[in-house]
């Protein structure tokens, strides 16, 4: 089978599997309940589904397969639902808290003015929102990320890597820090998830992360082109 017709199947794949959440009301009706009474539940599922999808795309781009010797599909999916449930708490206290502080510095509605229509004030809400969550909580779950995947490449993808202490000392040691800071820090948060996540903080509570588990497709991508400039 080639290329274009396994890029074809795949993308009718994703296509099938999300599709009765738009054209089915009743499922999407199941959705939006259980997201609402389970919202960490649903943070995990989330990002174990989309965030490994992203980093499925991201194996394609890079190796031009969607499947590797050692890549690990189900101990990725675990490990990003439990990032995910990192991020919702992220997303939880920035949220909260980085209104305070903006009002604590002089702007007396940042807390009001989330919860009113678009508005120059909002976007630069959300914009201080973003930013704080991206240049304090961020660098740190990307680093973490990026241990747990050597540690499950390094344990031949399989499910019981889980089950193992991982080197976090070794393996920081070994990471490529110029590559970490010069591309995953100093490009992309600046330039790609701060304004993403502004766009996300504009959202009304209950869509921002699955917005933010979307993202993670693009996250795939962008480690993929990582890796690619590292080779080269």
């Amino acid at each position: 089978m080639n290329k274009v017709v396994k890029d074809i199947l795949f993308a009718l794949a994703v296509v099938v599997f999300f599709m009765p959440f738009f054209l089915c009301d009743a499922v999407f009706s199941w959705y939006t309940h259980f997201n609402l009474q389970h919202p960490m539940v649903m943070s995990f599922l989330k990002f174990a589904i989309l965030a490994t999808l992203g980093e499925v795309i991201g194996l394609r781009i890079k190796t031009g397969r969607y499947t590797a010797n050692g890549f690990g599909i189900l101990p990725r999916a675990v490990i990003w639902g439990l990032l995910g449930l990192t991020i919702k708490m992220a997303f939880v206290i920035f949220a909260s808290g980085v209104p305070v502080f903006l009002e604590k510095m002089g702007m007396s509605d940042a807390l009001e003015v989330m919860k009113q229509p678009f508005s120059s004030s909002k976007l630069l809400v959300a914009f201080s929102i973003s930013a704080a969550m991206n240049l304090i909580y961020a660098p740190v779950m990307m680093t973490l990320h990026r241990i747990t995947d050597t540690h499950i490449v390094a344990n031949g993808g399989k499910l019981a890597c889980l089950l193992k202490p991982v080197a976090f000392g070794k393996i920081m040691k070994e990471m490529d820090w110029g590559m970490q800071w010069n591309f995953v820090f100093k490009k992309t948060i600046p330039f790609f998830w701060i304004p993403a996540h502004t766009i996300t903080f504009l959202m009304p509570a209950e869509y921002r992360v699955l917005f933010a588990a979307l993202l993670g497709i693009v996250l795939g991508v962008l480690l993929a082109i990582a890796a690619n400039k590292k080779a080269s």
